[in-house]
């Protein structure tokens, strides 16, 4: 990963007293010019979401609102029978991969969608290897998975080929499941095929719903009925405020997930084993660390098997996106014996991703020699450098050394994701900001910022309305020194743009 240097890197060497500066703004009077600042943008075209977020920003310091964990749908299936085109008709654009090849689906699997106002996530399954041999284990193991992490599932069968050994094979372990499925009779795309999709009542799944993924025929109906029934707040990822705050440790496998999980709790819960991919289920435990109450969550990856190796690691990536969508605070774990490793990197990113607060856990640093530790800190500069704002804590999770100290971080990183700037010191911040620092013309012209509010906590969402695009890079830069004036150590920030016009007169 390459270090980001931008144009305004320098910037925060010059300005180096706004956090003077802001200290002397009276509250009061950072309330009164935010007001004004709010007031002005009656001048400019605004929509309703614009003005749910506004509502919010007069709410004060105290108005900490949450985002809602969106309700997820999984769609599972054997290879072939159409699921990533039924993707891409539901969200109405080209994400996932369709090619007429069995078992194509492999890394991205999780999608935002939108359906008539009502926002979702949609899991896209796959990812097995193309095995005759395993093919059904593979394919209930990831319908498995997806029924693990989703609201509603959405089985998808060739009507034309009908039910197959693979599909009675997933359909028994639907039968199980109390999660409301939806049985997807894909590829009638006339009505002469109606009966092909009928014969699929056997399969004791309920009525089969006929649908042309490829042409459309069907999905709008389908979907009315999904909606009936999802939830509009995730069931699975539920926010459960009050109760010990929720952990999730990730790592690529044989990091030493199981042996953290067991030291901190003070005895074998979890199988520990040096083939890497043994845990098979994410394990939620209360434990007491530091005098206080947590529940932890392993989510160690599936066990590998020989013929299915690419697979194993999108199960786990499967797994690992369940864990955070449950937790609130990230710990991964990094083997410091090894080099920084892709997968280690791509790991983090799913961290970001998900908006979950993060600390570093450098492992196994009892092991650590001089040498090692030398190219280490290089590693870290150069793979690491977008996360230096992430607690770093190093440990050894096989003898308990400095596990004590997981718990500040874990603290500190938590304290950063709750944290809610008022708007009147927010607007005061940005003013400051950008008469220090104005944002260079572009095309003859110099976007302004109007106003900004915090519209969110977990994570610190931001919200800027403005005249024009700001580069990223200058966007970047306003991150950090918000880092630098208000700490949000171990926790990532967003920073959203709108960018408005003035209403014609």
């Amino acid at each position: 990963m390459t270090d980001q240097r931008d144009e305004y890197d320098d910037a925060s060497v010059v300005d180096d007293r706004l956090a003077d500066r802001l200290a002397d703004v009276d509250d009061e009077l950072a309330e009164q010019r935010a007001a004004a600042l709010r007031s002005g943008l009656s001048d400019y075209n605004l929509d309703d979401d614009d003005l749910e977020v506004l509502e919010h920003s007069e709410e004060g310091e105290d108005g900490i609102r949450y985002l809602p964990a969106l309700p997820v749908i999984a769609i599972v299936g054997r290879p072939n029978v159409g699921k990533s085109a039924l993707v891409n008709r539901i969200l109405g654009r080209r994400e996932a991969v369709v090619e007429d090849t069995p078992g194509v689906t492999r890394d991205r699997v999780a999608y935002k969608g939108e359906w008539l106002d009502r926002r979702f996530t949609l899991v896209d399954t796959g990812g097995w290897e193309p095995d005759a041999k395993g093919i059904d284990a593979s394919v209930a193991l990831q319908a498995e998975v997806a029924i693990d992490l989703c609201d509603v599932v959405l089985f998808v069968v060739d009507a034309t080929v009908g039910a197959t050994a693979t599909d009675e094979h997933v359909v028994r372990l639907l039968r199980k499941t109390k999660k409301p499925v939806f049985l997807v009779a894909n590829k009638v795309d006339d009505a002469r095929q109606e009966s092909e999709a009928a014969a699929l009542w056997n399969l004791g799944l309920g009525e089969p719903h006929p649908v042309s993924a490829l042409h459309g025929r069907g999905v709008a109906d389908m979907l009315e009925a999904v909606f009936k029934v999802l939830p509009q707040v995730s069931a699975v990822a539920k926010d459960e405020f009050g109760g010990p705050r929720r952990v999730a440790i990730l790592g690529r496998p044989n990091v030493g997930k199981s042996s953290l999980l067991n030291k901190a709790a003070g005895e074998e819960r979890v199988v520990v084993n040096e083939l890497a991919g043994t845990t098979r289920d994410p394990v939620d435990e209360q434990i007491e660390l530091g005098g206080k109450i947590w529940r932890f969550v392993d989510t160690a990856g599936i066990r590998r098997r020989v013929h299915m190796q690419q697979g194993a690691d999108f199960y786990a990536s499967l797994r690992t996106q369940a864990a955070l969508e449950k937790a609130e605070v990230a710990v991964v774990l990094l083997d410091v014996s090894q080099p920084i490793s892709e997968q280690d990197v791509r790991i983090i990113d799913l961290v970001l991703e998900s908006g979950r607060a993060l600390v570093l856990a450098y492992n196994k640093w009892d092991l650590l020699d001089d040498d090692r530790r030398r190219y280490l800190e290089r590693e870290i500069e150069k793979d690491l450098h977008h996360v230096a704002w992430a607690p770093r804590v190093n440990i050894s999770a096989r003898t308990g050394r400095h596990l004590e100290k997981l718990v500040p971080a874990l603290e500190t990183a938590l304290e950063s994701w709750d944290t809610r700037i008022a708007t009147g010191k927010f607007n005061a911040f940005l003013t400051e900001l950008t008469q220090q620092t104005p944002h260079p013309l572009r095309g003859g012209k110099q976007p302004r910022i109007l106003f900004g509010t915090q519209a969110a906590s977990r994570p610190p969402t931001f919200v800027l309305f403005t005249t024009g695009f700001l580069d990223p890079g200058y966007r970047r830069f306003i991150q950090r020194r918000l880092r630098e004036i208000y700490g949000f150590e171990g926790s990532p920030i967003v920073v959203n743009m709108r960018v408005r016009e003035k209403r014609q007169r």
